[in-house]
């Protein structure tokens, strides 16, 4: 990495990296102690809240300052709860229920627990307008569809996740909610004229930064008139124009993860990747999940290069490193912060559920299950109303490989209730529903992002807006068929 440990330890001071294992390895300790700005947490991180203390603890033993971070944004993207389900709803719960109150005290305590595990930066939350039903990454992360709702509940979050003493993130700018694709798989467009940009999604993130969030995380998104062929995470247009200088934020800029394919490829690495990132006006680098040493001393490398060709300014990786550096410098919360009550989640899961029909009279149904695949911003986390169920018969099936008749054979003279996660877009899902309802009771719980879908001849269609633990339970009592 050449002979300048002082430029090195500049260089390691955007880079936030992540580690495997539920226990620190020593490279990612030591590379903490050598500058290194911080890790991200992940699920694949934490098996229980002893062990993931003792982590965080032994980082800041290399040194104090270290930014922990972790994608704890409640509902479908957990990572403290990732073996059961989050225990509060996310912010399509939050948005439907639409009580700024409640969203703050959800964050704030979201916060309290993650104050307390030793984690200095909360990647939430997602201020995103989820304007494209079919959208699939974003959906029930969002507050809703609408820019004014979704512009006071970020604000709400963020208050409530702060008062902590953790920094938020508001993610992803300019806004990842119009797109149909992942970014973690492909590069999204978003082709529509900053006129739009600023009527539809970026008031969230305007009132984040009135807020006081501390830090903003950029979308691998293509929005042609602002970033030409590039994604926002590349673009001095977005991240310096419109986010410095019109919105006048003045925290740290997180890039989303600079593995992800919207990135990588864009850039022709991850390496590539962190240099056009800092010369497009980001200070902190994610580098991803699956990070070791040596992919840390490549990107690493990579910066000190550009630096001696000409790619990078010094002073742009100064400011960068500055930014981070006050990230992690805030001062902590006065005192402890209280802890929730356990309920509080449980509670507003409740108030976000929405009946269309009749759900009473059910008796013992038959639950059925269809199969949903998870993103990898979910990560793989259990969903569904089966650990709420009262010793009901519960199936578990795919859609698209799955008859009709074989399930009502299944339900006999019993009612069915079908449970599943965005129906609208599962390859089978509508048709099965549909073949179910035209000669069978079938009530439909969808714990994903609605969509103007709706079954034909269905007795009930139940909507949670999302499908954390909460919404499980939430949906089980309503339904009168919790345990």
């Amino acid at each position: 990495m050449g002979t300048d440990p002082g430029l090195r330890r500049l260089v390691l001071g955007t880079l936030l990296a992540a580690y495997p294992g539920r226990v620190p390895p020593d490279w990612a300790v030591d590379l903490v102690r050598e500058g290194l700005a911080g890790h991200t947490l992940f699920g694949k991180n934490v098996h229980d809240p002893a062990q993931l203390a003792a982590s965080t603890a032994a980082l800041r033993a290399a040194r104090p300052d270290v930014l922990v971070a972790i994608d704890e944004e409640g509902g479908d993207v957990t990572r403290l709860a990732r073996a059961t389900g989050s225990p509060y709803p996310g912010n399509a719960a939050l948005g439907a229920v639409d009580d700024p109150a409640l969203t703050e005290r959800v964050y704030a305590a979201i916060g309290a627990e993650l104050a307390a595990l030793g984690i200095t930066v909360g990647l939430a939350p997602v201020v995103d307008v989820n304007t494209a039903d079919e959208n699939p990454v974003i959906g029930t992360r969002s507050f809703g569809a609408d820019p004014a709702r979704v512009a006071v509940h970020s604000a709400a979050a963020v208050a409530g996740l702060q008062s902590t003493g953790v920094a938020a993130c508001a993610k992803h700018f300019p806004g990842h909610g119009a797109a149909t694709a992942d970014s973690h798989h492909e590069l999204p467009i978003v082709d529509v004229p900053p006129a739009v940009l600023r009527e539809r999604d970026l008031p969230p993130f305007a009132a984040a930064i009135g807020a006081g969030v501390r830090s903003i995380m950029t979308a691998h998104i293509r929005v042609p008139a602002l970033t030409g062929d590039d994604p926002a995470t590349f673009s001095p247009a977005v991240l310096v124009d419109l986010l410095r200088h019109e919105y006048g934020f003045s925290g740290a800029v997180i890039t989303d993860a600079l593995e992800m394919k919207g990135a990588a490829l864009a850039a022709g690495g991850v390496g590539p990747a962190a240099v056009r990132a800092l010369a497009a006006g980001a200070d902190l680098l994610c580098i991803g999940s699956e990070v070791d040493a040596a992919l840390v001393e490549r990107v690493a490398a990579e910066i000190v290069d550009a630096l001696g060709d000409g790619r990078l300014g010094r002073a742009r990786v100064e400011e960068a490193a500055g930014r981070t550096a006050a990230l992690a410098a805030r001062p902590r919360a006065a005192g402890t912060p209280t802890p929730a009550p356990t309920d509080l989640g449980y509670a507003a899961a409740r108030r976000a559920v929405r009946v269309e029909g009749d759900v009473t009279g059910l008796g013992r149904p038959l639950v059925i299950q269809l199969h949903a695949t998870s993103t990898i911003a979910e990560e793989r986390v259990p969903w569904g109303l089966g650990p709420h169920l009262a010793g009901l018969e519960e199936v578990r099936v795919v859609a698209a490989e799955t008859d009709a008749a074989s399930l009502l054979g299944l339900a006999g003279t019993r009612p069915i209730v079908l449970v599943g996660r965005h129906l609208h877009r599962l390859p089978g899902g509508p048709h099965l529903v549909d073949a179910l309802a035209a000669t069978h009771p079938v009530t439909v719980v969808e714990m994903g992002w609605p969509g103007p879908w709706r079954p034909t001849g269905a007795r009930a269609y139940v909507n949670t807006y999302g499908a954390s633990h909460a919404n499980g339970r939430a949906a089980a009592e309503v339904l009168g068929l919790a345990g």
